[in-house]
């Protein structure tokens, strides 16, 4: 069992290969985390609206977390989570009749159904290309380049920079979902060049849920509504202050980011980093050579996660076997007509844990 493993709070009883999803909170955070609960339960008043403390404390976790992404403060909005950040922008855009919005095949589901609502509001069209096709579909009617940084689907590493760039030649608005980005590889959204880069806290970071981000270039920010508009909102404000006041909240998930950052730190974490991405690595070969199907991507991405194609199988009953007879939590689903499965590694798993998924996969599809 990996040394790390009792610092988290899952179940024992279940082998976990499924952070991607919603991520999993260490022990120490987490107690944080409800440290700051118990003290707005306590002086709510206090807590949230005398002498603006609040607005003290969120800009701290501002100023901590633009550091560790490499933006300005002034810059980032903190948000729930990524699909909340994309939602910000794509409900703020006024598309027009003829304007296409490129992406790629490999997209969340959910930000998918959300491209789909705002063009056919606007009367816009959705264009959709392979990631290697991408950038030979940039014309003159592309307005929005919306594509993420890793994908949710298939676990793959995109060229954000190089398509970024591409797409301002044509002035292109750039999108980035940096959901599965933050706490899994180096991240510096000022060098990816995207006018707007939303990430997630509470997956590879191991924030408690609910902690994400949008980040702003300055010359985008005039334009972006705050989901709600309230005490916060004035054209003297700050971009990051107007998003700051969404109503009555709970903002603890939020003030608990900086924990998880010294969480990684005070544990070596580049050093887990780089026994999971190995971990995935064999992961990626067992299960290709487990079913003879050739790997999504032969030499991976460095990632924390691999996508591996299934044989010709019903999805729902081989993950609910998986779950209900081996007691393994992981995703598997249908991607564009293939199966696959999703592998996910972090600090708490290590080589038992992926034994044990060859192990069912072998006794499932009778191998």
């Amino acid at each position: 069992m990996s040394p790390l493993r009792e610092l988290f709070l899952l179940d024992p009883e279940i082998v976990f290969l499924n952070h991607g999803s919603f991520g999993a909170c260490p022990r120490p955070v987490f107690e944080e985390y409800q440290r700051l609960q118990l003290e707005l339960e306590r002086r709510p008043v206090e807590f949230l609206a005398r002498e603006r403390r609040f607005a003290g404390m969120i800009a701290a976790v501002r100023e901590r977390l633009a550091a560790y992404v490499g933006a300005s403060a002034d810059d980032l909005v903190l948000l729930p989570n990524a699909s909340a950040g994309i939602n910000l922008v794509a409900r703020s855009l006024r598309l027009e009749p003829g304007d296409e919005v490129l992406t790629s095949d490999h997209e969340y589901g959910g930000m998918q159904i959300l491209w789909r609502f705002v063009c056919e509001r606007a009367g816009a069209q959705l264009v959709t290309r392979p990631p290697g096709d991408l950038d030979g579909a940039i014309g003159p009617r592309t307005r929005v380049l919306y594509l993420s940084h890793v994908t949710s689907p298939t676990a793959l590493l995109l060229p954000v920079e190089e398509l970024v760039a591409a797409a301002k030649t044509v002035g292109a608005l750039t999108i980035v979902d940096g959901a599965h980005v933050p706490g899994q590889l180096p991240l510096d959204v000022e060098a990816v060049g995207a006018d707007m880069y939303a990430g997630n806290c509470h997956k590879w970071l191991c924030a408690p849920k609910g902690a994400g981000f949008l980040h702003v270039r300055p010359e985008q920010q005039d334009w972006i509504e705050p989901a709600v508009v309230s005490w916060d909102w004035g054209e003297e404000a700050r971009f990051a202050d107007r998003h700051r006041w969404p109503g009555t909240r709970d903002p603890a998930a939020l003030l608990a980011v900086p924990a998880a950052i010294d969480f990684q730190v005070e544990h070596v974490w580049d050093n887990v980093r780089e026994r999971c991405r190995a971990l995935a690595a064999t992961a990626r070969d067992r299960l290709a050579g487990l079913f003879g199907l050739e790997p999504l991507v032969p030499d991976g991405h460095g990632l924390q996660m691999v996508a591996a194609p299934l044989p010709p199988c019903d999805v729902g009953d081989v993950k609910r076997r998986l779950y209900d007879d081996h007691r393994i939590e992981v995703p598997v689903w249908d991607w564009n007509g293939q199966p696959l499965i999703r592998v996910s590694f972090q600090g708490y798993n290590d080589e038992d844990d992926l034994e044990a998924l060859l192990g069912a996969l072998r006794a499932i599809f009778r191998l």
